[in-house]
């Protein structure tokens, strides 16, 4: 581990690289975020023929579902960040 990372920072190889995400759960959040728009974006295309407005139905499903699992993301973080540091230790973003 090189001297820039932190123990909490997500490393993965990718040969001669390396692939450092910090912050896991806020990058979690924003391709959670990414997803929800991709699911309604599609959902809403779909919704223009009449032969795939059940598949465009399923697709506002899923994003639907994805709404939720943001809060999902934000406790989740905010119960990891107590259990380990014995305060919440967070800067006020809402992710």
């Amino acid at each position: 581990m090189s001297s820039s990372t932190h123990p909490q920072d997500l490393q993965v190889r990718l040969g001669h690289d390396e692939l450092v995400l910090r912050q896991r759960y806020e990058v979690l959040s924003i391709v959670n975020d990414v997803l929800v728009a991709a699911w309604f974006i599609a959902g809403s295309v779909l919704f223009f023929w009449e032969s795939t407005s059940t598949v465009g139905t399923w697709f506002f499903l899923v994003g639907s579902v994805e709404l939720m699992i943001r809060p999902v993301i934000r406790l989740t973080r905010k119960v990891h960040l107590r259990r380990r540091h014995g305060s919440p230790l967070d800067s006020g973003a809402e992710y």
